[in-house]
């Protein structure tokens, strides 16, 4: 997966969390070229919260677990630099206090397939809907997509609309998660 200019290519990563009870917490990320090509992949091991992280860490242990756990080792991997990181998974834009790029929510298509589960609770963010969505998340338009970023860091709207408006970004934004989730369904088992 490996091309003679992929340190020079524009690339975005695309990281998930499944949750496979009882393994659970798998991790990927899977960076891409603006064609869509696969550049790089990692996937982690099962994290799993122990009975005394699940008390000390309450509320805070979801966007610990899948931001600064699993987003902190995927991005520590990662040889390929990426414009951004594109996710699926609400707890995973805690992960930004720790990229150097940005971290949006690309919520699932409304004609996906795939239902949301807990790892990956979708807001709907179109004008009928924005009070749906938590107030720790700013939503905004990007080319076709609504997407988000952690109001912490709203800067990153700013940042995100200027790297669409310079690159052609032509990308399925929901698609590349379907490649992850089956990738970690191979890798571990599972699913099956």
């Amino acid at each position: 997966m490996s091309s003679r200019n992929e340190k020079t290519v524009p690339t975005l990563g695309f990281l998930t969390v499944v949750e496979h009870t009882p393994g659970g917490l798998f991790g990927g990320l899977l960076v891409l070229n603006l064609a869509g090509r696969p550049l790089e992949f990692h996937c982690t091991a099962p994290v799993k919260a122990n009975r005394a992280q699940e008390i000390l860490y309450g509320p805070t242990l979801k966007p610990y677990l899948y931001g600064e756990q699993i987003g902190g080792a995927l991005l520590a991997k990662l040889k390929t630099p990426t414009l951004a990181i594109c996710t699926d998974t609400e707890h995973v834009l805690s992960l930004r206090e720790h990229a150097d790029v940005p971290v949006m929510l690309v919520p699932p298509a409304c004609t996906s397939e795939v239902a949301p589960t807990d790892a990956s609770i979708s807001y709907r963010m179109d004008a009928a809907h924005v009070a749906v969505a938590p107030p720790h998340i700013r939503s905004f338009q990007l080319g076709s997509y609504e997407v988000a970023v952690s109001s912490q860091h709203e800067a990153d709207t700013q940042l995100l609309t200027d790297l669409w408006q310079q690159r052609t970004i032509d990308l399925d934004l929901n698609e590349p998660f379907t490649r992850i989730r089956e990738a970690i369904e191979e890798a571990h088992g599972v699913g099956k």
